[in-house]
Parts: C-alpha cells; sequence; structure tokens
C-alpha cells in the first residue's frame, strides 16, 4: 500500500501544477486554483499514512533529533510520508504564488519557471518569487492609493 500511495501522490498534484504552469490566464484556472482544497488529495494521502504510522511518526517528531528522524525518513513509510508531506506543501505554496502573481500581474512567462522550480523544491521557489512579488507590489502602490 505504501507504494502505491507513494507512486500516486504526484499524480494528484499534477493536473494543478500543469493548470498554473500551461494555462494561467484560462479562466477554468483561476475558478480551479482559487480552491484551498486543491490540496486536499495529497493531504489526505499524508493522512492515511500518519495514521499508518503513527507511533513511528510521533517518535519521530514530538522530540526532533537528527539520528531517529532520519531512521524514520529512511524507511519506506517515512520517506511515502514526506515525499506526501513535501507534495501536499509545495502545491499550497505554489497555490499562493500563482494567486498573488495573477493579482499583481506578474506575467506568466516569469511566473512558469519560478513554478516549475517550486515544484522541485518549493523554498528556493519561495524565494525566487518573494522579490518579484516585491517588485510588482511596489509598482503597483501608486495606483492601489489612487
Amino acid at each position: 500500500m505504501t507504494e502505491v500511495l507513494f507512486s500516486t501522490t504526484f499524480l494528484l498534484a499534477v493536473p494543478f501544477w500543469a493548470l498554473m504552469i500551461l494555462a494561467p490566464r484560462w479562466r477554468t484556472t483561476e475558478k480551479v486554483i482559487a480552491s484551498p482544497l486543491i490540496v486536499v488529495p495529497p493531504a489526505l494521502v499524508y493522512l492515511v499514512l500518519a495514521v499508518a504510522n503513527l507511533p513511528e511518526l510521533w517518535a519521530a517528531v514530538s522530540a526532533p533529533a537528527l539520528g531517529p528522524l532520519a531512521e524514520f525518513l529512511g524507511t519506506p513509510e517515512g520517506t511515502a510520508l514526506g515525499w506526501a508531506h513535501f507534495i501536499a506543501w509545495d502545491l499550497f505554496v505554489g497555490r499562493w504564488m500563482y494567486r498573488q502573481s495573477r493579482g499583481l500581474g506578474v506575467h506568466p512567462l516569469v511566473m512558469a519557471p519560478i513554478l516549475l522550480v517550486t515544484i522541485l523544491a518549493s523554498p528556493i521557489g519561495l524565494l525566487l518569487f518573494l522579490p518579484v512579488r516585491a517588485l510588482r507590489a511596489r509598482r503597483a502602490e501608486p495606483a492601489l492609493t489612487v
């Protein structure tokens, strides 16, 4: 079951990433991505894995130490759980970035590579997006005060 959940997790998020990257201006994309519920499928995978491995997960996170956490994450169950966590969180962050960028008028060709990086390494994608957001927000401020 762990292997199936691991393999399924990213597939549950792919349609949302595809909409944000390939069809960012499509009205349907904006409607779909407006819902925070898009993160529910990978979050549910996380929940199933967390419940199935609760004693091990609790031991690893209740008193975090590098050795025990590495040991748990080094198991198939821990890896699948971590993967589901990454996918759900990355999608949540990507959704926020997409919505911010649309509201600030960031061009989709600027956002596409940032969102691709976010899929692979969301902290780096976020670090790339924050200056873009700050620049666009600064440009938009005078228009907002009128």
